[in-house]
């Protein structure tokens, strides 16, 4: 049975999004950016939504074709391209780039996807994980703080019908201020 995860940069006041739905404020140092390189290398299938697979695969396919890109950038977009990806939506036509489409309901045919899968699954997106956090899909937490407060957004955490238990796993302060915690669910 596969491992479900859910990380992503995080303002200081719960917000993965602002109001207006920038991210640009979490933008990762070298060394985060590295974490995330080494992290997205274990996962054997990435869950998104269509919004975020929109914005990731208008950049990330061509992006280590840029002369500019930093090894960082030409490494993962390498990885993205690579990784299996299935895209949740009711609106696309189609996908590209190792992922297929999905129509189904997201917590029944993750429940499924955890159990045919080996290894580590991500989900990708706050919108996307609300109702697998809810479900008590999420087996690990991946939350990178970032220095900067947005006042309003989209929150990492849904409103939760009940506590969900943590335990921190590792913690890790990075050169920009950004501070990652890793937190597994306590089940019963």
């Amino acid at each position: 049975m596969g491992k479900l995860t859910y990380g992503m940069g995080v303002s200081v006041d719960g917000y993965t999004a602002d109001a207006r739905g920038d991210i640009d404020w979490s933008a990762p140092d070298e060394e985060l950016h590295q974490y995330w390189n080494d992290a997205a290398r274990e996962i054997a299938l990435s869950c998104y939504g269509r919004r975020l697979y929109e914005l990731m695969s208008a950049y990330w396919p061509t992006a280590d074709e840029d002369p500019d890109a930093t090894p960082l950038i030409t490494d993962f977009a390498r990885i993205w391209r690579d990784m299996p990806k299935v895209v949740f939506s009711q609106s696309l036509a189609s996908v590209d780039w190792n992922s297929r489409l999905e129509r189904g309901a997201v917590v029944e045919v993750v429940t499924r996807l955890k159990a045919e899968t080996d290894g580590v699954l991500e989900v990708g997106g706050a919108t996307l994980a609300a109702p697998l956090v809810r479900a008590g899909l999420v087996d690990e937490y991946r939350i990178a703080l970032s220095p900067t407060a947005v006042g309003g957004g989209t929150p990492y955490f849904p409103a939760l019908p009940n506590r969900i238990p943590l335990r921190l796993v590792e913690n890790r302060t990075f050169p920009s201020g950004a501070v990652l915690l890793r937190y597994e669910a306590q089940r019963d």
